[in-house]
């Protein structure tokens, strides 16, 4: 590779946080520019100019802010924000920046290919590349992320939830999983659309109880829960959800629960996600036991393949420590980036490589509760409030921290100087 005539090319699979962070910083250092995130690599630009060709396959047809999933599905006004088409993408808008929709079906590491199909046609094609960085990260159900693959498709499937929440008789039941979803979703119903009931059901004695947090965060959780007017119904299964007549014609359910106890409502939300790490597309050697993909603190693979400066995988995807987060997903992105443009300067220049490194991440978590904030991290405990959810979300679910902090609405010509 050491002419810098011929583009490098990057394939980059995902175009969520990770995805997007690691094409978007990787496009500043290729040319000759200041990263435009800087936390983890605070290094000024190079100013040498490597034509490089980076292209971004999603099964979407745009970027999904994940984290406004609960407002999405409470208010059409936010859910339009929340999904931005990459054809209106400003950061994407620049030469030897591009994007497809599509799915990854196979990557052939030794030979640096992967094939993919198509989602409008069908159809599948090989793509080589230089660099590879993986980012699907997880699949996950409904009503944690939206099903469909286009923003019109996505605005008729949100739409009609939210004319079923508006029009339940006799309140709305959540029944949550052991995750943050069915709080963020009760609360968000409750604080949109405040003279409807809403009830939170959930299996456990606590709440997020899958996660490595103390009781006084989920207690906590629990107590700004009920504050926004939601009731919480804690150490109950639903045995039973069925459709029964009403009188007037309008939707209405009988939910049972292990103690016996039945709720009659408008709408049954089951917000219940079982995440699985979408790397069919490759080989077992590369995967943890659970299926994620195993990396070096650089974020390569850990693997011993001569190729393996080559690939890259951040996000919820990487087999990693900490909570799955949109924050360490966009850092990882930026590392990625990063030590790709060290790789690429020694391979065109022969200079001695100076690789950034991941940092271990100890369990550390915000949700949103209505207008506030539950936070939990091993320096500053538990604590909640307004102030909490202005730090953490601002007032869209984090939509403008994550827009800025990837100058996603900014064209690259004026974004990083």
């Amino acid at each position: 590779m050491g002419s810098i005539e011929v583009p490098i090319k990057v394939l980059v699979i995902g175009g969520s946080y990770g995805g997007l962070s690691a094409a978007l910083n990787l496009y500043d250092y290729c040319n000759g520019k200041e990263a435009r995130a800087r936390l983890h690599d605070p290094v000024g630009g190079s100013g040498i100019v490597i034509p490089v060709e980076i292209k971004v396959v999603d099964e979407r047809d745009g970027y999904y802010h994940l984290i406004g999933s609960p407002l999405a599905l409470a208010s059409e006004e936010y859910a339009d924000k929340n999904w931005v088409r990459f054809a209106d993408l400003p950061a994407l808008k620049a030469p030897g920046l591009s994007w497809a929709q599509g799915s990854i079906v196979k990557v052939d590491t030794e030979k640096n290919a992967a094939t993919i199909a198509d989602t409008v046609s069908g159809k599948e094609y090989d793509e080589s590349y230089d660099y590879l960085v993986i980012a699907t990260g997880l699949r996950r159900q409904w009503p944690a992320v939206p099903q469909s693959l286009t923003k019109k498709a996505y605005l008729a499937e949100t739409g009609k939830h939210i004319a079923e929440v508006k029009a339940a008789k006799e309140g709305v039941v959540v029944i949550g999983g052991a995750g943050a979803v069915g709080v963020e979703v009760a609360a968000e119903i409750k604080t949109v659309e405040p003279t409807q009931k809403v009830t939170l059901v959930h299996s456990r004695d606590k709440l997020l109880s899958s996660e490595p947090l103390p009781d006084e965060f989920k207690d906590r959780s629990a107590e700004v829960l009920r504050e926004t007017g939601v009731e919480l119904i804690v150490s109950e299964r639903v045995t039973e959800n069925v459709e029964v007549e009403s009188t007037d014609g309008s939707p209405r359910y009988r939910v049972t629960l292990s103690s016996g106890k039945q709720i009659f409502t408008g709408k049954v939300i089951f917000a219940i996600s079982k995440s699985i790490p979408t790397t069919t597309f490759m080989s077992e050697s590369t995967l943890d036991a659970n299926g994620f993909i195993k990396i070096h603190n650089t974020m390569n693979l850990l693997t011993d393949s001569p190729t393996a400066r080559s690939h890259y995988a951040v996000g919820d995807i990487a087999s990693w420590s900490g909570i799955k987060r949109c924050g360490a997903a966009m850092a990882m992105g930026h590392i990625a980036a990063a030590n790709i443009h060290q790789v690429i300067l020694q391979a065109l220049f022969g200079t001695e490589p100076t690789f950034v490194e991941f940092p271990e991440v100890p369990p550390m978590i915000a949700i949103a509760v209505g207008k506030k904030a539950v936070c939990y991290s091993p320096d500053n405990g538990t604590t909640s409030g307004e102030e909490d959810l202005q730090k953490m979300f601002r007032d869209d679910l984090g939509w403008s921290i994550c827009w800025n902090y990837m100058q996603l609405g900014v064209e690259w010509t004026t974004t990083v100087t």
